[in-house]
Order: structure tokens, then C-alpha cells, then sequence
């Protein structure tokens, strides 16, 4: 048996870059994680990674609506790692997350208002997944963070399909 799951949470470092290829959509960010330790020396240090994300077809296009440098996010996704020669035909490797769920965390960057919704620049909470093209908010037993406003509902099909049994 084998497993390939990540999940990281942490704060977009850029805006989406988006590809449209003939029959498909891609959407690439980097997403930062911070750890914060204090060494035998007693000075609080921090240490800051950064993640290549890929998002393909209905999550590319939702990540291109609605993730902006700075927003904070929760992915689950896959472990990728690929290959390609350079110019100088060398062998270049890329370690990459390919996005399987993007929820978007805390408040939003400023700037960035929902339209029609009343909330201005308000926390929410929203849940994007990969599967058969579908997208679903949080459930609604799913507890906001603090000081956060009500989760937006972009569920489009009925909330009884999704029971596991």
C-alpha cells in the first residue's frame, strides 16, 4: 500500500499564474509555510518554505477568482515531481503540489470584495475540490475561525449526494 497526501496551510506569495491549454486550465502560486522554533541560543527563529502549487481545470479557474497574493489557504493535494532539460541541456527537477482541495482561510487581502454579498473585505471560509469537476463550501457543522463571517455557500447540487454511505 502507498500514500501521497499533503497538507500545508499558509499564505499565497503571488497571484495565480494561469495557462489555458486547448481542453484544459492550469493554475500555478507559490504558498509560503512559516515554523517558528528557538534554538539552544534563546533567539526565537523563523523559517519560512515555499511551496509550488498546481491547480488543474474548475479549481485552476476558481483559484484564478478568488486567490490573491496574501490570502491564506489550506491545500491537500498530491506530492509531483517532474523533469525537464534547459537551454543548456541540463536536467532541471521540479517538486510540485498538485491541488486536490484549496480552502481559503481568514480574511481576504485587501482589495478584494465579494460582489453582491455585503460582507466587504469580512473572513469567510471557502472549500474548492478537484473531483469530477465539482466544487462544495465547508459543511455546515464546520466551525468559523474567529471573527469570521458566515461560510458562502457555492455548493450547486444537493447537500444529500455527498453522504459517504
Amino acid at each position: 500500500m502507498s500514500f501521497n497526501k499533503v497538507i500545508l496551510v499558509g499564505n499565497v506569495g503571488k497571484d495565480p499564474e494561469i495557462r489555458r491549454f486547448e481542453n484544459n486550465i492550469k493554475a500555478s502560486f507559490s504558498l509560503a509555510t512559516s515554523e517558528t522554533y528557538t534554538p539552544r541560543g534563546g533567539e526565537k527563529v523563523t523559517q519560512t518554505e515555499w511551496h509550488n502549487i498546481v491547480a488543474w481545470r474548475r479549481l485552476a479557474e476558481l483559484s484564478e477568482n478568488y486567490i490573491r497574493k496574501g490570502s491564506q489557504i489550506l491545500v491537500e493535494g498530491k506530492l509531483r515531481y517532474r523533469s525537464y532539460d534547459d537551454r543548456d541541456g541540463n536536467k532541471k527537477y521540479i517538486v510540485e503540489i498538485e491541488a486536490d482541495t484549496i480552502q481559503l482561510l481568514g480574511r481576504k487581502p485587501d482589495g478584494q470584495n465579494q460582489q453582491g454579498s455585503g460582507q466587504g473585505s469580512q473572513g469567510n471560509s471557502q472549500s474548492f475540490q478537484n473531483s469530477g469537476q465539482s466544487y462544495s463550501s465547508p459543511s455546515q457543522n464546520s466551525s468559523p475561525l474567529p471573527g469570521e463571517g458566515p461560510s458562502e455557500d457555492l455548493t450547486s447540487h444537493d447537500a444529500a449526494d455527498d453522504l459517504p454511505f
